[in-house]
């Protein structure tokens, strides 16, 4: 009887430890796959992990998708490039007078939900002249396909600096344009409900800015979860970076407060690196989980909104990530940003990378700080 025991106790044993090594042996995100692109019919769990799409690329700041599903990039020198069906990468434009200089240069681009009959795509851009005054400037332009032309200026004069533009462009679920501005290196901006700087900006269908929230030093992305509510990446000042939950008119501390400080009137992060830096930039958000690229933090991050915990993929598997969009096929797409001169880049660099969620394994990142929610 007592061996019978020990055999089963033995064989219970090997069984877990068969499942742990299954569990934890090398993740399928590890894989880069060159494999042909699923059918359109195939079923997200039948895609490959991780996918390059593009290589060769010159600081892609932003990416939009089409009705059509192909995808817009622009590049932070000034040109709008086009990744089609096909797998080719063509240039389709250049934004005139972009000023590119540090951190400055063309940023966000984002598609109107009426492109199928007005052709509008939006973009976010740094101009001015050399040893002069230096601003931000949101333009809508018309894209045939082929080419873009008929620029129309949609906000100016947002301040700018070689530093601090913030950028992002996205619409959102009520379908009106929102826009992340930074304090162009001048902090009190932020506060000053005069200035477009450090804000995140709504445009009306009639074409008016409001402000929508204020108080930001940096804001690199925004997301929207199923219910509707806005979601925010900020800069922080060294560290202390920021996953916020916006809400319409409130004031989000910037200078006053970071990270764990409090001060009555001003809203806390949901989320914060504490001594950590992240440098979070684009965000999307997919089935309960804000994701944001990590450009210091070199790692694709997610952020459960339910749980609040914080993990890490792919940490220094592609160095800088830049922009974080999900597709229409439930894909995520995410840019690399190692050649924007603090990076390392290779050869290749920088890349377009498809990443099917569902092939993720979940590295649990350190503890972070977390706040309210």
């Amino acid at each position: 009887m007592k061996s019978a025991v020990t055999v089963i106790i033995v064989l219970m044993i090997l069984g877990i430890v068969i499942f742990l090594l299954r569990q934890y042996s090398p993740s399928a995100s590890n894989i880069i796959s060159t494999s042909p692109s699923p059918a359109p019919n195939d079923q997200p769990d039948n895609v490959e992990a991780v996918k390059i799409l593009a290589t060769g690329l010159e600081v892609p700041w932003a990416l939009a998708f089409l009705p059509n599903n192909d995808l817009l990039i622009t590049e932070r020198r000034g040109t709008v490039k086009l990744l089609n069906a096909d797998g080719k990468v063509i240039e389709v434009g250049k934004i005139n007078g972009v000023k590119q200089i540090t951190e400055s240069g063309l940023h966000g681009v984002a598609v109107d939900p009426g492109f199928s009959t007005n052709q509008y795509v939006y973009f976010y851009y740094t101009y001015g002249e050399v040893g002069g005054n230096t601003a931000n400037r949101v333009a809508r332009l018309q894209f045939d396909g082929q080419k873009l032309t008929n620029e129309t200026t949609i906000v100016d004069n947002i301040p700018g600096a070689q530093i601090h533009d913030g950028g992002r462009l996205k619409f959102g679920p009520d379908g009106h344009l929102y826009i992340t501005t930074g304090d162009a290196a001048n902090p009190s901006l932020s506060q000053d409900k005069n200035s477009l700087a450090g804000k995140i900006l709504k445009v009306s269908d009639e074409g008016n800015v409001k402000m929508y929230s204020y108080g930001h030093r940096n804001p690199q992305g925004i997301a929207w979860d199923r219910q509707g509510r806005l979601w925010e990446t900020e800069h922080g000042q060294s560290a202390t970076d920021e996953v916020n939950l916006i809400e319409e008119g409130k004031n989000y501390g910037w200078p006053t407060t970071r990270g764990e400080q409090k001060q009555q009137g001003m809203q806390e992060p949901v989320l914060q690196s504490g001594s950590d830096t992240w440098a979070p930039a684009g965000a999307t958000f997919y089935k309960g989980s804000v994701y944001f690229g990590g450009l210091k933090g070199q790692a694709l991050y997610q952020f459960n909104i339910d749980t609040l915990e914080l993990k890490e993929h792919f940490k220094r598997q592609f160095g800088r990530i830049r922009d974080v969009v999900l597709g229409p096929d439930n894909m995520l797409y995410i840019t690399t940003s190692n050649r924007d001169g603090r990076g390392n880049p290779a050869p290749d660099d920088d890349k377009i990378i498809r990443i099917n969620p569902r092939t993720m394994k979940l590295l649990v990142s350190p503890t972070f700080f977390l706040t309210y929610l």
